[in-house]
């Protein structure tokens, strides 16, 4: 069945990107052993304390600074089960070695932190549960729909949502002062603006930089238009719309604001991006709600640009119709390793659910929870966020656009879109092709790819 080979042409592919992995796997296997496992998944390198060590184990992956208290808020209160945790490292590192784990068929946590967009790399291989009849009806009310469709792959929930990136315009005030901006509410009047502020003198408004593809996809969803549709229930099939019109017209309004030297093109998440940023290079730095977390951890705001900074909503195509985008946000997955799946899938739910988790993530800006007991909370509502100046951005900005997103479909094939993506943005940036000759070089590309991993393509 044509299922079958992209199942087993997606796992080559992903095998041979993990294999860095393995010098530094350590062995061992996970299960819910209570602490008979040995090596890296296994419930005897707890990087925390189990209290109440009768009680049945289970493995899990995480790489949030506060884990380790989030794991002893969890086994404090629970009384079935017990969490094991083990930091093997956050991005590259650790879905290198969850596939390491994947390909071999052993050495996995029962459950393991992953981003919503890699989900369905791991799904079309067989190495994640479905959550629908494992509590998933128990919780579902604590997330919105959009939450639930970034961990879903077709009709299956593969992920429970901890945090997420809705996102907004963090800008200087001291740069809006000086050249009389207004916040933009819309890309025009965001054209128009960036215009007249370099005309005068004055900074970048905002960045187009090539190596943030998951922002440039969350400005193709604003456009209203469908990237991708994909669920394995359709025996193979994917379809691919890179090169709707909305998305050329949107990438063609980014490479005129490049060519007008408009915006900068400096990679982000640098040294040199940073202190650009501190500098008062760019007016503005479109993110998500975890960004100001990001930029306080880089030194951002903390001395000549302290006090400066404020958020407000994305601006908009058609404010009539406004759009809600999202950058970044994970889960907990509970993998097909676990011994015990209904005790993984109790963690995957219950851990970082807690009040005293949740309150710690998002006061001490770690996350941005989804959990809609948090984001309706007149704490966190009202919350004035010490790095936006005590403004109630939650309020103002973040929440609003938590509530309206409405979910992305992520595909298998996301990684090899992400570097394509960044290709074309390059070029772009080199001012070598329009945007919609972008779009259209990045159809043909992933396009391409899908077919030789197996899949059908529906254009």
């Amino acid at each position: 069945m044509k299922t079958k080979r992209v199942l087993a042409v997606t796992a080559t592919i992903a095998l041979a990107a993990g294999l860095a992995a393995c010098s530094n796997d350590g062995g061992g296997g996970g299960g819910t052993d209570g602490g008979n496992a040995d090596g890296g998944a296994g419930a005897s390198n707890c990087e925390n304390t189990i209290p109440k060590p009768d009680l049945p184990v289970v493995t899990l992956w995480a790489w949030y600074p506060n884990m380790e208290d989030v794991a002893d808020n969890f086994n404090e209160a629970n009384d079935e089960v017990q969490v094991c945790w083990t930091n093997v490292g956050a991005g590259g590192p650790a879905y290198e070695r969850i596939q390491t784990g994947v390909s071999a068929g052993s050495g996995l946590a029962d459950v393991v932190m992953v981003e919503a967009d890699r989900i369905p790399t791991f799904q079309i291989q067989g190495a994640l549960v479905d959550l629908r009849d494992l509590g998933y009806e128990d919780v579902r009310d604590n997330f919105s729909e959009g939450a639930w469709q970034d961990v879903s792959v077709g009709d299956g929930i593969y992920g429970a949502p901890i945090d997420g990136g809705p996102m907004g315009m963090i800008y200087r005030t001291d740069i809006f002062e000086e050249y009389g901006i207004t916040p933009p509410t819309t890309w025009e009047e965001f054209e128009a603006v960036a215009r007249s502020t370099r005309e005068a003198g004055g900074p970048f408004f905002a960045s187009f930089a090539a190596n943030q593809p998951a922002y440039v996809t969350a400005l193709m969803y604003q456009t209203g238009a469908q990237p991708f549709t994909y669920s394995p229930d359709n025996e193979g099939e994917i379809e691919i719309n890179l090169d709707d019109q909305r998305i050329k017209d949107m990438l063609d309004y980014w490479a005129n604001l490049v060519s007008e030297d408009l915006v900068g093109t400096q990679d982000q998440f640098t040294p040199e991006y940073i202190s650009g940023v501190i500098g008062g290079d760019y007016a503005t730095y479109l993110s998500a709600a975890w960004a100001p977390g990001y930029l306080q951890g880089a030194g951002v705001g903390e001395g000549a640009d302290a006090g400066v900074w404020a958020t407000a909503p994305m601006p908009q195509w058609d404010t009539a119709n406004p759009v809600a985008i999202n950058w970044g946000g994970s889960a907990f997955a509970v993998t097909s390793q676990a011994s015990d799946p209904e005790l993984a899938a109790q963690v995957a739910f219950g851990v970082y659910a807690d009040q005293a988790s949740l309150d710690q993530g998002w006061q001490e800006q770690i996350i941005f929870p989804l959990n809609v007991n948090v984001l309706d909370s007149p704490e966190f509502l009202d919350y004035e966020v010490p790095f936006f100046n005590g403004q109630q951005a939650n309020k103002d900005v973040y929440v609003p656009a938590a509530n309206a997103y409405t979910g992305m479909v992520y595909t298998p094939i996301g990684q090899y879109y992400y570097s394509a993506l960044t290709e074309q943005i390059a070029a772009i940036n080199e001012g070598s092709i329009t945007g919609s000759e972008a779009a259209d070089r990045l159809q043909a590309d992933v396009v391409a790819y899908a077919e030789e991993q197996g899949f059908t393509v529906v254009e």
